[in-house]
């Protein structure tokens, strides 16, 4: 039937309407909130690029996760700012790192809280890179090794998900067959399968003092025009055993998420990077935009595109604000 018999906007006409034939609804299960633990005491370091966000003592951190828990957020992803650093990252690879403290702390205090590591080594290295040097660039192999340590090091601190970050070649199978032999066989990865070399990145690189000391990452992080190649890191992590996969980022790639989910179906995870974080503050404190009207929408848009879960530093403030 043809107007006037159909009009679209009879199921617009109010918001108690409008919330029943809502198709996507974000929720606080749908998010993980990240945070930069660092060594030290009281220590909560602003980070100047993402308003909000900290660099954070194991014992700051343990305060606000708990605040977080209360929201009825229950995952976070960590990552860690070595007290010092070497030129593979094996310094993560140590019980005595601060991730791992940081891990053994939230379990003694919340063990409901789900907590997935961050496995990389740019924030380990001297240099930046997300791996051993050889020859001016990361060599591949090697990384896998100080990856697979750094690993079983996180599981055995009491980490509920591994999720690599690296995107190096094989890494989720070196890592689940590291994670199997140490007798982790139910520890899931959450593997960061279509990660792009992005510029959206900057603000973390401040956060996690990772940013890279010479050259780039292009020769490892996957190239922002490609979509196809996206489907065939995803369809190899899947092969190598990773549970979950990961498109990063999120906003300028929701065609990638959408083709993943379609494709594969199977869960896929968001990351809503510092950059697009940063950007919506910045606008947002001149005025030029409603920044919850702003957040909702930019969130809603990346689980409708097809992701299961979100990572996203505007977590807390998305479901405190959806609370009032």
């Amino acid at each position: 039937m043809s107007f006037p018999v159909t009009r679209l906007r009879r199921l617009r006409k109010t918001p108690a309407i409008r919330a029943m034939v809502r198709e996507t609804d974000v929720t606080a299960d749908d998010l993980i909130m990240p945070y930069f633990v660092c060594p030290g005491e009281g220590v909560r370091n602003p980070i100047r690029s993402m308003p909000g966000n900290f660099q954070l003592s194991v014992d700051q951190l343990v305060q606000e996760v708990k605040e977080l828990y209360q929201t009825g957020i229950e995952k976070i992803l960590l990552f860690g700012i070595p007290e010092e650093k070497d030129q593979d990252g094996t310094v993560a690879c140590s019980h005595h790192a601060i991730v791992p403290q940081a891990i053994k702390a939230l379990k003694a205090v919340l063990p409901e809280v789900l907590i997935v590591a961050d496995v990389c080594n740019c924030e380990y290295t001297e240099h930046g890179h997300c791996g051993t040097i050889v020859d001016g660039d990361v060599d591949n192999d090697v990384t896998l090794e100080t990856l697979s340590r750094q690993s079983v090091v996180l599981a055995e601190a009491g980490a509920d998900i591994i999720a690599p970050s690296d995107m190096m070649d094989g890494r989720v199978g070196a890592i689940r067959k590291a994670l199997d032999d140490s007798g982790f066989k139910n520890t899931p990865i959450i593997a960061y399968s279509a990660k792009y070399a992005s510029a959206f990145y900057g603000p973390f690189r401040d956060a996690a003092e990772s940013a890279p000391k010479f050259g780039n990452r292009f020769t490892y992080q996957m190239d922002p025009a490609n979509t196809d190649e996206a489907l065939r890191e995803v369809a190899e992590d899947i092969k190598e055993g990773a549970d979950m996969v990961m498109v990063k980022p999120a906003l300028s790639y929701l065609d990638v998420i959408h083709r993943v989910k379609s494709h594969f179906n199977m869960p896929v995870v968001a990351y809503n990077v510092s950059g697009e974080f940063s950007m919506v503050k910045a606008a947002a404190q001149n005025g030029w935009i409603d920044e919850q009207r702003i957040i909702k929408e930019i969130l809603t848009s990346i689980k409708r595109a097809g992701a299961d879960v979100i990572i996203t530093y505007h977590a807390k403030e998305f479901v405190m604000n959806s609370k009032i």
